[in-house]
């Protein structure tokens, strides 16, 4: 699926791409990036049957010591057997602040441009399933579906066997099941 363009319209859709794909092709694990919660309700909402992992924002990524993602939403995730997961991330982290301070880039951001050529979306969901691998919430060399988005909520999602953050470059994507085909 090829949305026309990139934005919160297409979560719902991108959901249900998601749910179809995971009865049809037997996926046991889904990575969701959901920076407030509305991409993480919806896919609770949706009964995804697989593990599920939500990944946020780290603390301090809009404003320093500000967590985006409600405590409360993150209790009854928890309380409903899904794993949320708030961590550095993977393709930026400490490497941002490098670039930011000296100025110039640096192979991790060389990664994300380049995944960005796809889409922001999928960057995301190659970062959300590496730090998801690397927190141990997901195995180890077995296909999974990620979902990420343009700025707030989902507009692709990938069929891939994310590496450890340590093996980046091992990381395969099968298939991307949907995502925007225009910038903006």
């Amino acid at each position: 699926m090829y949305f026309e363009k990139p934005g919160a319209e297409n979560t719902q859709k991108t959901v249900e791409i998601v749910k179809k794909a995971v009865e049809e092709r037997g996926i046991r694990h889904v990575v969701a990036a959901s920076n407030e919660g509305r991409t993480a309700k919806l896919l609770v909402d949706a009964n995804i049957n697989a593990n599920l992992v939500i990944v946020t924002h780290a603390c301090g990524f809009r404003a320093p010591g500000d967590m985006e993602f409600p405590e409360d939403l993150r209790e009854e995730l928890i309380k409903k057997g899904v794993k949320v997961l708030t961590t550095t991330h993977v393709l930026s982290g400490a490497e941002r602040g490098l670039s930011r301070k000296f100025g110039g880039v640096y192979p991790v951001e060389i990664i994300a441009n380049t995944l960005r050529m796809f889409g922001q979306g999928v960057k995301v969901c190659v970062e959300v399933a590496t730090m998801a691998l690397d927190a141990g919430l997901i195995p180890y060399g077995e296909e999974i579906i990620a979902i990420g988005g343009t700025s707030e909520g989902a507009d692709s999602a990938v069929i891939m066997k994310p590496a450890h953050a340590a093996n980046i470059m091992d990381t395969w994507i099968s298939e991307i099941l949907c995502k925007p085909k225009n910038r903006n």
